[in-house]
């Protein structure tokens, strides 16, 4: 038994030294020759967050009248003709399901139900959608389809103008309905 606690201890002390003498043979350094720092552009083209105030929107705008012929030419085949039919997620419904608990009925997430921000939408349509060619819809298209997709579940007129002013004021049903983060180190969001 002894000669195994000795023989793990020495195995942990060799253990650390290797590894913290070898950072700086993991780490890549300028001696490879190999790559070299972004630019300012590069950069900017992956900083793409978009956040629930609006920050991050590119310019451009929207209805759900012209949104319903984005989603009838990009959408129909994964979400269905009314957003309701998949056979992927569906997007229209669930209204008053989140507080269900057991039994028969159970919770329908969909972007009228469950998503808090419409921004958040926006953001998700113009990096994942449509699955097929993610990143292939114009902007315009995006605040279209967006706009037709909250129109579908009640949320906006038809005919309203979706754009980076109007998008972060729409109150989404749940906009209320998660609970704050409680950890200490994370700063409280009014």
């Amino acid at each position: 038994m002894r000669n195994g606690l000795t023989a793990l201890v020495i195995g942990a002390i060799a253990y650390g030294a290797v590894v913290a003498g070898s950072g700086p043979a993991f780490a890549q350094t300028p001696t490879y020759g190999i790559g070299r720092p972004p630019t300012a552009g590069e950069l900017k083209q992956i900083d793409i967050d978009v956040l629930p105030d609006g920050r991050g929107l590119s310019p451009g705008s929207g209805t759900a009248s012209v949104g319903k012929d984005v989603y009838a030419a990009r959408c129909v085949t994964c979400h269905g003709p009314t957003g309701t039919e998949g056979p992927q997620d569906v997007l229209v419904g669930g209204g008053g399901t989140l507080a269900a608990r057991g039994g028969a009925s159970r919770p329908v997430k969909t972007v009228g139900s469950y998503w808090p921000y419409a921004t958040t939408l926006w953001d998700y349509v113009r990096r994942a959608m449509p699955f097929d060619h993610p990143g292939t819809l114009t902007t315009n298209e995006i605040y279209s389809v967006t706009a037709y997709v909250l129109f579908l579940n009640g949320i906006v007129g038809e005919r309203d103008v979706l754009d980076q002013s109007s998008l972060p004021r729409i109150a989404m049903p749940n906009r209320n309905g998660f609970v704050a983060d409680p950890r200490p180190d994370v700063p409280a969001k009014k």
